[in-house]
């Protein structure tokens, strides 16, 4: 609880058994007043280490995908009465020690959205990013500056605060159930006007941090710049796109 704010601390996960409880333990129960954790389908014994350490569980039957499960994730933080919703990945890739100053955030009522940045410090490649994954994400977060006028540090990161208001507002069921849900979710940010907050955030890469292949992070960048081109147009008002309406 920050002041009569409810923070709920929301986690897509799917097969993060090895790495759930150490991201779990690191988390601030006095400021995260509850910790939902949506199991996409996984074949190993997540959901039921995330009972045994006291999370609110909810498991979807079939796989929905990346995108498909933060919908349930956000679905159910309003259902059960979230202010402020952090997203915390449970592969411990990111620092969940940062929740506080991100939700603190959202609470000060500066920022509706804050971003936990792997580039702002210069920790990206020190905590062990691909060097092509790095360069990807320069290349990017360039390209989509430029189209949205925004000056972020980068739109990849999966660590993310909402308030929310933003997540009543946005039109998150017209979104993608893959991997793309994220980008399209800040391209919405911003066609709404919110405003977005970043924070530097170390990274971790090993071997049980989840990551995508080659061929499915391919289509990952083409649709980050097909969106953020229709963004561009919509902006303009050459179109009128039903994602930023």
């Amino acid at each position: 609880m920050l002041g009569q704010d409810k923070v709920i601390v929301v986690m897509p996960a799917y097969n993060a058994e090895q790495t759930l409880r150490q991201t779990v333990e690191e988390i601030d129960r006095t400021v995260a007043d509850e910790i939902i954790l949506v199991d996409d389908s996984s074949h190993d014994h997540t959901a039921e280490l995330a009972r045994e350490l006291g999370l609110h569980v909810h498991v979807h039957e079939n796989n929905l995908g990346y995108g498909g499960n933060q919908k349930s994730c956000y679905r159910i933080a309003l259902e059960r009465g979230a202010d402020i919703v952090v997203m915390v990945h449970p592969d411990y890739q990111y620092d969940p020690r940062l929740v506080p100053a991100m939700a603190g955030m959202i609470h000060s009522n500066i920022y509706d959205v804050v971003l936990g940045s792997r580039i702002l410090g210069g920790g990206a490649l020190k905590g062990g990013m691909p060097l092509i994954k790095y360069v990807a994400n320069r290349f990017l977060t360039a390209f989509q500056n430029l189209l949205t006028g925004a000056k972020l540090s980068e739109y990849h990161t999966g660590y993310r605060a909402f308030s929310k208001k933003v997540l009543e507002q946005l039109p998150l069921e017209r979104n993608s159930d893959d991997f793309i849900f994220d980008n399209q979710m800040l391209c919405q940010a911003l066609a709404f006007d919110f405003r977005l907050g970043e924070l530097s955030c170390p990274t971790k890469y090993f071997p049980e941090a989840s990551s995508i292949y080659m061929s499915r992070s391919t289509v990952y960048a083409l649709g980050v710049m097909k969106h953020s081109i229709l963004f561009w147009l919509h902006r303009r008002g050459l179109i009128d796109h039903a994602l930023f309406c």
